[in-house]
């Protein structure tokens, strides 16, 4: 294959990532990332990271919708078990998910298929948090802290020549989009870049805190999860459709801790490092797929990878993977638009 310019328009997990395994799968493309934002600016930023993505995930195919997440798996995992696996802020972490309302809450047939473990909570863990818990599952499963990852995924490009350029892109047709194929991973900005409606936000918001004496994660009924990381405590959440608000909100972060020291009460004596909102992009189903538009005459070739909502850091790679796929098909002429 020779070379060829790409430009990948966001850099969030999802573009990163992106950007990564085309430069890992094609070495002489030439990968230039192109954002307004970067590492604290994205919405990656917030995330806490924890792969579990929910019964609710969508691609355009059950089965695509597993090979993402299947392949993504394997892709934190092959990091985790690499020297740089700290650096990389990839690690193993178990803990439980409780129910008091539905058995299939603590269930999730995609994680069931891929972890080593995910087995039914003992009668003893139901009372290892306050509450009436009557279901509940224990599990294994990978944590990508963005704030060590994207710097981390940065460099790795840089160090294969990948460039990066400071600059909102606002339309296809922006003199900066001279690339023989463009990738659209721009999370909520897709919504005005392709005017999707099918795109929303769903604002999260959480605590970080200092609780090192934490060493398993727990989420419950009503969003609300304890995340132990690299650097702190992720208390959550909040999931609010089609809200705006990127300031934080003192009732959310009061509710949100009530919760989260409800289920553990020794995080009262947690030092609060601060908090941090987001908006998830949201999409019925995740958009992960090539477009020709017609730009000054010429025909662009786009391939789109967004619409993760709260599940992006956990599925990128896995999106990444399939965008790659197409992104060669569009190269090398065999669309099939």
């Amino acid at each position: 294959m020779s070379d060829f310019k790409v430009g990948i328009i966001g850099a969030g997990v999802v573009g990163l990532t992106t950007a990564l395994e085309l430069k890992n799968q094609i070495r002489n493309a030439e990968v230039t990332i192109i954002a307004d934002k970067f590492h604290r600016d994205t919405t990656s930023y917030v995330a806490a990271g924890l792969f579990r993505p929910g019964t609710s995930f969508r691609g355009p195919t059950e089965e695509v919708t597993y090979e993402w997440i299947r392949n993504a798996y394997n892709y934190w995992t092959d990091i985790k078990r690499t020297p740089e696996a700290h650096k990389a802020g990839v690690k193993e972490l178990s803990g439980y998910i409780f129910s008091s309302t539905h058995i299939s809450i603590t269930k999730n047939n995609y994680l069931e298929k891929i972890l080593p473990v995910y087995r039914t909570a003992t009668e003893g863990e139901l009372k290892l948090c306050p509450g009436t818990w009557k279901y509940g599952s224990f599990y294994s499963t990978i944590l990508t802290e963005c704030d060590l990852f994207l710097p981390w995924v940065t460099r790795k490009i840089k160090e294969l020549d990948g460039k990066f350029i400071s600059q909102k892109v606002d339309s296809f047709s922006d003199k900066i989009m001279d690339f023989d194929v463009i990738v659209n991973c721009t999370g909520m900005g897709a919504k005005y870049l392709c005017n999707d409606n099918l795109l929303v936000p769903l604002r999260g918001q959480v605590w970080k805190v200092e609780a090192p004496w934490i060493k398993h994660f727990f989420y419950v009924d009503y969003d609300t999860y304890i995340i132990p990381g690299f650097e702190g405590v992720t208390l959550g959440g909040c999931r609010q459709y089609d809200s705006y608000n990127l300031e934080v909100d003192k009732y959310d972060g009061l509710a949100i801790k009530e919760r989260c020291e409800s289920l553990l009460p020794e995080l009262k004596n947690a030092r609060v490092i601060g908090q941090r909102v987001g908006l998830r992009p949201h999409r019925s189903v995740v958009r992960v797929e090539k477009e020709i538009v017609m730009s000054k005459g010429k025909r662009q070739k786009i391939v789109h990878n967004y619409g993760h909502g709260g599940y992006g850091v956990m599925v990128s790679p896995g999106t990444a993977i399939h965008a790659v796929k197409l992104i060669k098909e569009l190269w090398m002429g065999h669309s099939k638009l």
